[in-house]
């Protein structure tokens, strides 16, 4: 997914990892407040979620010998409390949502990278991939990928009036399991016991396309590449950015989204 900086077709988040003594917290407090830029996470303590781009982007800063630090999270969730109780300066994660539901975080304005995102396909299943460019061509073409991801983020007007419906259509030729982490809204989220999101309503329109059966499996992220390459699942899809190091080990799909990894300090 990213940074844990991201998300949103226009959004992400970037943090800053933990503490090691409990009596270094209030002046941690202090520097939070003074990050507003880019430039100000060098040195700070940083929060990633493990294996997401912002994992990989935040290690340069890590071993560059400006004494920043970086904490690593299963869950993005995790990042942004560590950062609410104080443990880190600053934290990546799906931005705006995680913002929402918590009004002591802001997001800075200045972007901290720019991303695209595709689906992960393993290296060799040629013809999985050729099939769901294809799908995923014909979605853009008639809309289809504009709606969905309307209907998620867009204007206040256009926010769930887009839902998009399974397609009732024969589906013989058997089921595409879809890897994914179910912790990063508005992409891939449980609601109701049930995992929603733009990726997941692309990946079933996808699955109409190709007269397939849709199953999802939640895990965490950066089992997903692993689980792919191995045939447990047939295709990632969890807001994954595509770089040239994933590249060598996937292939990636043509990208539907573009995103700006972003960074989320406290107000």
């Amino acid at each position: 997914l990213w940074l844990f900086v991201l998300t949103f077709v226009l959004t992400g988040i970037a943090g800053c990892g933990t503490k090691q003594k409990d009596d270094q917290e209030a002046a941690s407090t202090e520097t939070a407040g003074a990050i507003s830029s880019v430039d100000d996470i060098v040195g700070k303590k940083i929060g990633v979620q493990l294996g997401t781009t912002g994992d990989i982007y935040v290690s340069d800063y890590e071993n560059d010998g400006s004494g920043t630090t970086v904490e690593r999270y299963n869950k993005g969730a995790d990042a942004v409390q560590a950062l609410k109780q104080g443990k880190i300066d600053c934290d990546e994660q799906p931005a705006l949502a995680f913002v929402e539901e918590n009004p002591g975080l802001k997001i800075l304005d200045e972007e901290f990278t720019l991303e695209e995102y595709a689906i992960v396909i393993a290296k060799g299943n040629d013809d999985l991939l050729e099939k769901v460019n294809t799908a995923l061509e014909e979605l853009r073409s008639e809309g289809t990928l504009d709606r969905i991801t309307k209907n998620y983020i867009g204007t206040d007007a256009e926010k769930g009036n887009y839902p998009y419906e399974p397609q009732d259509v024969s589906r013989g030729n058997g089921t595409l399991t879809m890897g994914t982490n179910a912790e990063f809204p508005p992409y891939e989220y449980y609601e109701n016991n049930e995992i929603v999101g733009i990726d997941v309503d692309i990946m079933q329109a996808i699955a109409d396309k190709l007269g397939m059966e849709l199953k999802i499996e939640d895990m965490a992220f950066d089992s997903i590449i692993p689980a792919v390459q191995s045939g447990k699942a047939d295709i990632g899809a969890a807001g994954m950015t595509v770089t040239e190091d994933r590249k060598s080990s996937v292939d990636f799909t043509d990208t539907y989204a573009d995103a700006s990894q972003v960074i989320i300090v406290k107000k």
